[in-house]
């Protein structure tokens, strides 16, 4: 998907909520992870925040060039290591927004 000026850019915030005691595990295995995620091709943006209501909460705000590259990420062994492990990790499954900027 493009917008009105053609940029395919795709933004993304991901919601990550732990599940009960696994709040450290979770952030341990986020912060692995952003070295080979941020190398990745396309990949303009992948920053992990913690939440200041939520403690344990783990807001991602990822920025990519295009669709492909998000969909590149989702198959990749940093994501698919990370997400082999949520069942464990989250109390409940990824809240994912993709964003198109507007202004």
């Amino acid at each position: 998907m493009t917008d009105a000026a053609g940029d395919a850019t795709v933004h993304l915030v991901a919601r990550l909520v732990p599940r009960a005691g696994k709040a450290d595990d979770l952030l341990q295995a986020v912060l692995a992870i952003l070295p080979q995620v941020r190398s990745e091709p396309g990949c303009i943006a992948y920053l992990a925040h913690a939440s200041r209501d939520e403690p344990g909460v783990i807001v991602m705000i990822e920025t990519w060039a295009d669709q492909a590259a998000l969909d590149s990420h989702a198959t990749a062994p940093a994501f698919t290591g990370l997400a082999a492990r949520f069942a464990d990790l989250l109390g409940a499954p990824p809240s994912l927004e993709r964003l198109q900027h507007i202004g």
